[in-house]
């Protein structure tokens, strides 16, 4: 057997002729007589299982593959494996190297999320490993993805108020040179929605769905979910009552028998702030003032 090469096979994306392939790319050593290669194309088929596709012979150093909608699709992990032999002896193989699982598709980082009820801006963005294709020359190079979140759980449609809200309801991948895994990319922010309930801790859903697209490669395609837990925070109360009695957030507790408009809560980090009127109702017996009226902001 030849010893091994250190053939190192990696996976990147490439357009050829505006069609969407992978290339597996691999060390060239000089010999004699010239090695040739067999470059072996699978993808993931179940947790720890792979199906073949392809198998190429070449004197290359190089191998393609198509990325078509039928036998490779979008969200498929795919490996190329190679090994090295001579022509002369091609029973005298190298060992198979395989290169690192490709993810082909649209992917989220991070791929899940951990949030609290605070208010908080979470960046996420959304990245293509695959480069965008223009299918005709009135069509822009880019992939808009309409986003939705969706709340699970038993008790989410009884609490009727959603976990999470984004920033946008639709991102466009616009086409960039791959780098880093990455073909296009957008970003937009994740909240959780402070619903003023104790209602534990809450799990939702980011679907994302390409539109727009007529070929093949994109139309079938659904990206993987991206899973949000929404950690539940106490939510302050105040309060004014009656005649009017007062208790503040942090638990103090006073009168105010005046009449008149006054401020009664204000943030000093954002445009918050709630107003109260009160006017006269205690008659000619007792000066008692009541709240008649609220505003807020």
């Amino acid at each position: 057997k030849l010893t091994s090469l250190a053939l190192q096979p990696v996976i990147t994306p490439e357009l050829v002729h505006g069609r969407v392939h992978l290339k597996c790319s691999y060390h060239h050593p000089s010999s004699k007589p010239p090695l040739q290669y067999m470059v072996v194309w699978s993808r993931l088929f179940t947790p720890g299982k792979k199906e073949q596709i392809q198998r190429d012979t070449t004197l290359q150093s190089f191998s393609y593959i198509e990325m078509n909608g039928i036998n490779l699709r979008l969200g498929d992990t795919v490996f190329c494996t190679v090994t090295a032999f001579t022509k002369d002896a091609p029973e005298r193989q190298s060992l198979p190297e395989e290169s690192e699982g490709f993810y082909a598709g649209i992917k989220f980082l991070p791929e899940s999320l951990e949030i609290a009820e605070d208010g908080k801006e979470h960046v996420l963005t959304i990245l293509s490993t695959v480069p965008i294709a223009c299918p005709g020359q009135d069509d822009s190079c880019n992939i808009t993805l309409q986003l939705s979140t969706e709340d699970l759980g038993k008790n989410s449609q009884l609490l009727g108020s959603p976990n999470i809200a984004l920033s946008a309801c639709r991102v466009d991948l616009l086409r960039a040179p791959c780098s880093e895994s990455s073909c296009a990319a957008a970003t937009l922010t994740v909240t959780a929605v402070t619903d003023f309930a104790h209602d534990g801790n809450r799990v939702s859903r980011i679907q994302a769905e390409p539109v727009g697209r007529r070929d093949l490669l994109w139309r079938a395609y659904t990206p993987k979910d991206v899973k949000v837990t929404v950690r539940d925070l106490p939510t302050g109360n105040c309060y004014s009552f009656t005649d009017p009695h007062i208790i503040t957030f942090d638990g103090w507790r006073y009168d105010n028998y005046k009449i008149g408009t006054f401020l009664l809560c204000r943030s000093v980090s954002r445009a918050f702030e709630v107003h109260v009127r009160q006017w006269d109702c205690g008659g000619h017996r007792s000066a008692t003032a009541c709240n008649c009226g609220v505003a807020v902001r």
